[in-house]
């Protein structure tokens, strides 16, 4: 593997991470937007600025991914969907609320979302 591979690599790894962070601060923060019927801008624009970092980051994830020949939409996405639950999961706390069965649960239908992404558009 060559230098400028593992390079790339670490890009699609700390890309995908910004990504998925970023648009998990946006849905936290849309989740809030709404406050008893009142408009919460504050939230707004934390939320709004959580999607902005997101698919900017993104936008570099599809570059590197691409560099790879990994074209299919469904496979760029899976990191990205996998990053973005996790984040929104440990940033909210919930998840740790969550009954063990649930979280097992939880767990395996990310693995198979991934599983079948990979499988049915590699």
């Amino acid at each position: 593997m060559t230098w400028e591979t593992v390079l790339n690599i670490a890009a699609i790894l700390v890309f995908t991470l910004v990504s998925g962070w970023g648009d998990a601060q946006g849905f936290l923060h849309s989740a809030k937007v709404w406050d008893q019927g009142q408009f919460v801008g504050r939230e707004a624009l934390f939320s709004a600025g959580g999607f902005i970092l997101g698919v900017g980051a993104y936008w570099v994830v599809i570059r590197f991914l691409q560099g790879f020949g990994i074209t299919s939409p469904e496979v760029q996405t899976v990191g990205w969907f996998v990053v973005t639950m996790v984040a929104l999961a440990l940033t909210s706390g919930d998840f740790f609320k969550w009954p063990t069965l649930d979280q097992a649960v939880g767990i395996l239908l990310l693995v198979g979302v991934g599983w079948l992404m990979f499988r049915n558009h590699g």
